[in-house]
């Protein structure tokens, strides 16, 4: 290094007076080149980007994970860079890394804040051992649309179930310092409104209402934040015609201004080039200069920053001061996470937990993210003793790896134990195991399969129908108009079904599917996601009752895709729709003249509700919910208002239910959801016993951002239901006072 920066003198400053030494040394074009993250996916990225790194043009690098070349690329920096500013390692570590985890729509249907935060940590761990210090997690945007690939990213359709799961995600990154062995940077993504993309289509435009945006969109960011999220992520989206890489109302405005966000801000994968294909910028100059001045400070491969900032600067259409700052951020997270202290990340190296711990854990998360949907005549348990013959059948019965899903980069295909390895260890010697694919994939429309399949499901006493969608089939730019399942899997089902015996049936599938037509010849359903790497183990001892599901949905199950976007806490229309004010379309008389039929809010053929509603799953174990007790009829503003519920697991079978409590404001300065999730509790209750759980609300459970853009709770009345599901139907009312003159 000719003009090295880690003196003796430097090192024992404080961070912000470092990072400041650092910056006064720095050119413009190295102040740009801070803010310019690449790729090094690509065979021999030393040899291709040593040239820019040796110039000080690159700040962070995206997608190396081999240590050997991360230490190459760090060399150079270090070495032979005139200043010998370290790179910063980034990956999408999105539901694990060596080891893969249910995706994070299955982890949000355990419902479970803190084995979400230890999936996470474990992840961290094993990418930090490979030198990759910052991931782009957790995804937090709220998805009601099951079209969108991008669904199985997310952690649902409810604002408070995915704020709290998206903080423990942070939280499980990030550890308790930045610096600390096994920890990485989150990024919290995608700001913001992503998850609204028009049609279901990513990358599609967004037609936000501010108060929707507001109140239903950014509360998992706010809580992200929070929980010391360290970066942030830009949209690919337009929002009401203004692309979020480009918004400063929603960068400047609303997360650095009114949320108080100081941390770094990157723009998604070229979404700064993207301003100019959206028709919101000209030319990458104009893009640079709009998305910098909008509060993008890291530019994710489009070099527009790195190639244009300096000379904006020099034209005075960029301030230094601003370029300062936007360096600022990412040496001052260089810092924090000790990548300038420690480049070549000595500490973490070695510091992967080992497999059997992640893979136990693996289990434990696959297990809770399963959902018992359908359970006729109690089917399950299956008790394995008692079987003779058992067959598995199904695309997705043997698939190492489609079930670990999409966003898997790292996962070790050799640790994932399939649905028929777990079932055919289960049974051992006791019972013999029949196994036609009956397809070769899930989008196969031959029928070639079927004679053996159905020869299998004849020869057994059960079938475990293993149905579904590939990996490839949701995720990024892997969006479905139709989302029922492909191929010939609906024939299958008929086919299997024909050999009379008790039809198991486990989907494997990385969104929300419509199911009406295939669910009758089902006797059970369980909804397994794509489970990772140990989801033939969690669906095998879910099967055979050596585990209890307990996993309730993050999002609703639409009928069909006509009912879309379909979600529990809509609005409730001045014509709500209600079981007596329904019609069938097939009781639409022939010839009927012409009639408002039902006068309500519904579809002819599909009704207003869900297939499947949101926070529904079922258990072994039968729980029942007594009387809501409150504490009071009315509060003042902050003071707490107690309710509490007795619960009885009136089944033979230790369980865990999953208590939710929803409210509703009757009258506001805006229309307000029929009912919003505020407050849930994992209750373990083990079988003929009961518990009293309890709940706490203040106005602060409440508030919300009203008609004026300020956040508070307004004087009224308010519903309070508390239940298994979001159709719970223990109910309470009580009133929140106005504020006196005096407070």
């Amino acid at each position: 290094m000719a003009d090295a920066i880690l003196t003796d003198e430097i090192n024992s400053m404080d961070i912000d007076a470092r990072v400041e030494s650092i910056l006064s040394q720095m050119t413009l074009e190295e102040k740009a080149g801070q803010l310019n993250s690449v790729d090094a996916s690509s065979p021999d990225p030393s040899g291709r980007l040593a040239d820019d790194i040796r110039a000080g043009r690159v700040g962070a690098v995206l997608n190396q994970v081999e240590l050997p070349e991360i230490c190459k690329l760090q060399y150079l920096a270090l070495e032979e860079s005139r200043l010998g500013v370290p790179l910063l390692f980034s990956r999408d570590v999105i539901h694990g890394f060596n080891t893969v985890f249910p995706l994070p729509l299955g982890q949000a249907a355990s419902w479970n804040p803190g084995l979400v935060r230890e999936a996470a940590r474990i992840a961290a761990a094993e990418a930090a051992a490979t030198g990759v210090r910052w991931t782009f997690a957790p995804m937090v945007d709220i998805s009601r649309d099951p079209r969108w690939g991008r669904i199985a990213e997310s952690l649902g359709e409810d604002p408070h179930l995915a704020s709290v799961l998206g903080a423990a995600m942070v939280e499980g990154f990030q550890g308790e310092e930045l610096s600390a062995p096994g920890s990485i940077a989150a990024c919290v993504k995608h700001f913001a409104g992503y998850g609204a993309s028009e049609g279901g289509r990513d990358y599609a435009a967004t037609s936000i209402p501010d108060n929707e945006m507001r109140n239903v969109y950014l509360p998992p960011f706010k809580a992200a934040l929070k929980a010391g999220a360290a970066t942030f992520m830009t949209s690919f989206g337009d929002i009401d015609g203004v692309p979020a890489t480009g918004n400063d109302y929603l960068i400047n405005g609303v997360l650095r201004g009114e949320m108080g966000f100081d941390g770094l801000m990157i723009s998604d994968w070229d979404s700064i080039g993207q301003l100019i294909v959206h028709g919101f910028c000209e030319n990458p100059e104009e893009a640079a200069r709009i998305a910098a001045q909008a509060g993008v400070d890291m530019d994710m491969m489009s070099s527009a920053f790195v190639d244009h900032l300096p000379a904006l600067v020099r034209q005075g259409l960029v301030s230094e001061a601003l370029l300062d700052e936007m360096a600022r951020r990412v040496l001052t997270l260089k810092f924090a996470l000790g990548v300038i202290d420690d480049p070549y990340a000595d500490i973490h190296r070695g510091g992967a937990p080992a497999p059997a711990d992640a893979l136990s854990l693996a289990h434990k998360a696959a297990v809770e993210s399963l959902v018992l949907l359908k359970n006729e005549g109690g089917v399950l348990p299956l008790d394995f003793s008692e079987i003779d013959n058992l067959a598995v059948i199904g695309p997705l019965a043997d698939q190492p790896v489609e079930q670990m899903g999409t966003w898997v980069f790292d996962g070790r295909a050799e640790r994932s134990i399939t649905p028929l390895s777990a079932v055919r260890s289960a049974l051992g010697d006791q019972a013999q195991l029949h196994f036609a694919p009956g397809l070769t994939h899930s989008r196969d429309n031959s029928q070639t399969g079927f004679a053996d399949a159905a020869a299998a499901a004849r020869a057994s006493d059960a079938v475990i129908l293993c149905l579904g969608e590939e990996a490839i089939l949701s995720g990024e730019a892997h969006c479905r108009a139709d989302i029922t399942l492909p191929g010939a899997q609906l024939d299958l089902a008929k086919t299997i079904r024909a050999a009379g015996k008790p039809v198991i049936a486990v989907i494997l599938a990385g969104r929300p599917l419509a199911l009406t037509h295939i669910e009758p010849y089902f006797d059970a359903l369980i909804y397994a996601w794509h489970p990772g790497n140990m989801g033939g183990p969690a669906i095998a001892d879910v099967i055979s009752g050596a585990a209890n599901p307990s996993g309730k949905l993050p999002v609703s199950f639409p009928k069909s895709v006509g009912q879309i976007p379909i979600h529990y806490n809509r609005k409730n229309s001045g014509r709500p729709a209600e079981p007596d004010k329904v019609i069938a379309i097939e009781d639409v008389p022939v010839g009927a003249p012409q009639t408002s039929l039902g006068m309500s809010s519904f579809h002819l053929d599909d009704g207003y509700e869900p297939f499947y509603p949101f926070g529904f799953g079922l258990s072994y174990s039968k729980f029942a919910y007594g009387h809501i007790q409150i504490s009071a009829q009315s509060i003042a503003p902050g003071e707490p208002l107690e309710l509490a519920i007795d619960i009885t697991n009136s089944g033979d079978r230790d369980g865990v239910e999953i208590v939710q409590l929803y409210i509703r404001d009757r009258a506001a300065s805006l229309t307000r959801p029929v009912r919003e999730l505020k407050a849930f509790q994992r209750v373990e209750l083990p079988a003929g016993e009961s518990r009293t759980v309890r709940f706490v609300l203040t106005d602060a459970d409440l508030a919300f951002s009203r008609r004026d853009k300020s956040f508070g709770a307004e004087p009224g009345g308010f519903d309070v239901w508390i239940g298994g599901d979001s159709q719970a139907d223990a109910h309470a009312a009580f009133e929140l006072c106005a504020r006196s003159a005096a407070g």
